[in-house]
């Protein structure tokens, strides 16, 4: 009776496997270069310092997926920006060089600036930044360079940084605030804003190593990667569609936006918060509008696209299934097991990830109480796994070994696992396993576990929930659903889920289970189908309970059993006696 109530309040309801967004409509969105600011609001005040204050300049810190020159020209149009000209006031001696706006009292201008900003992203000369001196009918004439044509002027630091000698030059124009030509030429102040552009490693490494660097470059501008809805509104993140639209020269029909927008959640990993990756965006209306042969994309044309884009990247996965498939790996979906559960991984590549089922098995015999972890004493366990496997040996000492050592030795093992196993996720799923193999009762397998526990017992959220969950979905439909397989996992989880709809589906019919706990207690009695117990006031559980069941085995390990054994001439007389009986 205990375990059906916590299956009941554990299950997760359908309307909590996706996001639910208020989409607005079509003609209600307004784009333009300022939508595409949305959510940069550090970036924009970094910006405007560095406009505003003239030997102060900024570093962005970015990351991959930016549309950086449409984010660029946007910083650029709502800081606004007034054309100057470089003259040659005279005076005695050498003309001195300014920059003014344009008027008749100029004389002798040299060069005026061409266009608001400029984004140079590979190979760089010194002329193309500071400009020659040229020969035009017989008279020498200065040509400008960058840093003279333009306002602002966004340099990739990675193309920059690899140029050590144009570095140096650029750090010492910075600190001098001119640069000379050539000697026919008088200095020409610096009036351009330099805008370096790079990971936010790079800036790390540079504020570490480079103390010119933190003269010159004081302002940092992040770049966010997500809006958050409850900051921000749909409206604000349709408009910031339809503008990134516009750059890619194709329009949105209305029925584009939802699975835009479940895509822009997915990529962020929260049903609140909608990521922010304008480049790959625009790659995917690219994309679409070459399936459909049209440049107006409704929301088949964004499916497909994004279906196509999976097809095109999960060959590891493919190759996965198969070898399920061909019981290759042996993982059972179905029936029970001692010591044995369904774990769950996230296989990464560059620009693609997916969920695998992986076997965990525990046994366990007399010992001085040490939990071996196979995969990190053969090489394959990474740190953050040894410290999962070393809290799940706290939390096995919290509950039965407080008061006394455990005699009992165990050995816990990702079963076919011939890669390093790293991250903390399986912690739960590991303790699971290791009570059924103490306490001798068998484990469901058509359910599959993940979660990271503390020492106290709760369970904490973990990465990749959707690809787990669809990973072992995937390999139970290729199986045939039987409405009792699923997957347990945090609780604390519930934000990040965006599940595809063939998953939704199947929990909406009751064919596949979705479950929820906050407490290793909670899996161990959905696993099991036993209650837990609770210790009494002498620490000792009830008999019937999976931890009474745990705490006799131990008992017995350590020699405590209520009845002693029988030594040698006691088992001789009971022998005698049975035979004169």
């Amino acid at each position: 009776m205990h375990s059906a109530i916590v299956m009941t309040l554990s299950h997760i309801p359908v309307s909590a496997l996706a996001p639910s967004f208020t989409l607005p409509a079509i003609d209600k969105l307004t784009p333009g270069s300022r939508a595409l600011l949305l959510a940069q609001e550090r970036l924009q005040d970094a910006f405007q310092l560095a406009s505003r204050i003239r030997d102060q300049h900024l570093f962005i810190a970015d990351y991959p997926g930016v549309a950086r020159e449409p984010l660029f020209k946007a910083l650029c149009d709502a800081q606004g920006w007034q054309p100057r000209n470089l003259v040659a006031l005279k005076q005695e001696g050498e003309p001195e060089l300014q920059w003014r706006e344009p008027s008749g009292d100029n004389v002798g201008s040299l060069a005026k600036q061409e266009s608001a900003y400029a984004y140079v992203n590979g190979p760089l000369r010194r002329a193309d930044l500071i400009g020659k001196m040229t020969t035009v009918g017989g008279k020498r004439q200065y040509q400008p360079g960058l840093l003279a044509k333009h306002n602002w002027l966004f340099l990739s630091a990675d193309s920059l940084c690899r140029r050590e000698s144009l570095w140096d030059f650029l750090l010492q124009v910075l600190s001098q605030g001119f640069y000379r030509v050539s000697d026919e030429l008088p200095k020409v102040p610096l009036h351009t804003t330099l805008v370096l552009v790079g990971h936010a490693g790079i800036y790390s490494e540079l504020k570490t190593h480079e103390p010119q660097f933190n003269e010159c470059f004081p302002l940092l501008g992040e770049v966010n990667n997500e809006m958050d809805l409850t900051r921000h509104h749909e409206l604000e993140y349709g408009s910031w569609l339809v503008a990134l639209a516009q750059e890619a020269g194709v329009t949105l029909d209305e029925s584009a936006l939802l699975p835009l927008f479940l895509h822009g959640s997915r990529l962020s990993e929260h049903q609140q918060r909608l990521a922010l990756a304008g480049q790959d965006m625009v790659q995917l209306f690219a994309q679409a509008a070459a399936y459909r042969g049209t440049s107006h994309l409704d929301g088949k044309a964004i499916t497909k696209a994004l279906q196509q884009a999976e097809h095109r990247h999960n060959i590891s996965e493919r190759f996965s299934a198969q070898s399920f498939d061909d019981s290759f790996i042996n993982l059972l979906t179905d029936g029970e097991k001692v010591g044995q559960i369904n774990g769950l991984t996230v296989i990464d590549s560059i620009d693609y990830s997916y969920g695998e089922p992986a076997r965990i098995t525990a046994t366990v015999h007399y010992g001085d109480g040490e939990v071996a972890d196979i995969e990190r004493k053969s090489e394959l366990g990474g740190n953050i796994h040894a410290k999962g496997m070393m809290i799940l040996s706290a939390c096995l000492y919290r509950i039965f070994g407080r008061d006394a050592p455990l005699h009992l030795n165990a050995n816990i093992v990702f079963e076919q696992s011939y890669q390093e196993i790293d991250g903390d996720s399986a912690s739960l799923a590991e303790y699971c396993a290791l009570m059924s193999a103490i306490a001798e009762q068998p484990i469901r397998q058509s359910l599959a576990v993940t979660g990271a526990l503390d020492q106290f017992g709760n369970v904490q959220a973990i990465g990749g929930v959707n690809e787990k969950i669809e990973g072992f979905f995937s390999l139970c439909e290729r199986r045939g659903l039987t409405g009792e397989q699923g997957v347990i996992i945090p609780k604390a989880n519930l934000l990040q889920l965006n599940l595809d709809p063939k998953v939704i589906e199947a929990v909406k019919t009751g064919r596949f289970q979705l479950y929820q706990v906050a407490h290793m207690d909670e899996a161990v009695e959905l696993l099991m189908d036993l209650p837990a117990g609770v210790a009494d006031e002498d620490d000792n559980f009830p008999e019937g309970t999976l931890y009474g069941m745990v705490q006799q085995r131990l008992d017995k390990l350590a020699g405590h059993d209520d009845e002693e054994p029988l030594g040698f001439f006691a088992r001789l007389l009971a022998k005698w006696t049975s035979r004169g009986n």
